[in-house]
């Protein structure tokens, strides 16, 4: 397997950002062996996990990288920046994430139209930033992307930080604007339900009921979003559960069991979905 950290070095300067940040991708990739026939062009994963954009969490992160790879998928788990610089940074990092995956496709037997990225809470919100606004000029011109190599071809939103309105978690946003978190023109741009359009991936969401830090409205509005903007989607909402539960299972803390199937829901999520080429 080759397990290695790749920094990502981004021009702040060029999305209008003054000062650095710091964001790693961290590879969990299944290398060919040479007593194999076949080489065989995997899905992948870019995993981004949840902590409010207060920090990485670490349930979010490894365990749910292994989970995939004993799926078959190739896998990597992006560390983003903490408080260092304010949206878009975030933003860009998840994007040039995704490029990194797909320019090594070939190097790391990955099917460059099945990239997807999945995130926790705000590391949700980050993956659905990138699923929502990837073709947002100040993306593309920032990292002179133009073809589309940033585009995940879909995302899945776990117990998602989606909305800056009602039943937003104000914390993630705080972070995540920081000196900019009152401003309602940067509030509204990072309330991901009002930025669905005919550009937005494929999405899969979940969400248990009984969450009470990221309630589950999150989800409502952002699968309402995508159904009125005619985006593919599936959503599962378990009736029981705490926030936070990356896997549910015991090395992740544990929760109902219902929970546990998730992983295998969006697996074949993945494979029925038809995804293209991306532009």
């Amino acid at each position: 397997m080759l397990h290695q950290n790749i920094p990502l070095t981004i021009d702040y300067a060029a999305a209008g950002l003054s000062g650095t940040a710091q964001a790693t991708l961290t590879t969990y990739v299944i290398t060919h062996e040479r007593e194999m026939d076949k080489i065989v062009s995997r899905p992948a994963v870019v995993v981004c996990p949840g902590g409010g954009y207060g920090f990485c969490s670490s349930r979010e992160a490894e365990p749910i990288a292994r989970r995939f790879l004993a799926a078959g998928f190739q896998a990597f788990v992006l560390t983003y920046s903490i408080k260092q610089l304010p949206f878009p940074a975030h933003l860009l990092q998840a994007a040039t994430a995704v490029a990194t995956v797909r320019e090594h496709a070939a190097e790391w037997d990955i099917d460059p139209n099945k990239i997807f990225i999945i995130g926790f809470s705000a590391g949700a919100h980050l993956a659905g930033s990138l699923g929502t606004l990837w073709n947002r000029d100040y993306v593309k011109n920032a990292l002179g992307y133009h073809n589309g190599e940033h585009r995940p071809n879909g995302m899945i939103l776990s117990y998602p930080v989606i909305t800056s309105g009602e039943y937003a978690h104000r914390g993630s946003f705080d972070n995540l604007l920081l000196d900019g978190k009152d401003d309602p023109e940067k509030l509204l741009e990072v309330s991901l339900e009002k930025q669905v359009s005919a550009d937005t991936v494929p999405a899969f969401l979940w969400h248990t009921v009984t969450d009470a830090a990221v309630p589950v409205e999150n989800s409502l509005l952002m699968a309402t979003a995508l159904q009125q903007n005619h985006i593919p989607y599936e959503m599962h909402l378990f009736p029981e559960g705490r926030h936070g539960l990356s896997l549910a299972s015991f090395e992740t803390g544990g929760g109902p069991e219902a929970v546990t199937t998730w992983p295998d829901l969006v697996i074949r999520w993945i494979t029925d979905l038809k995804t293209t080429e991306n532009p």
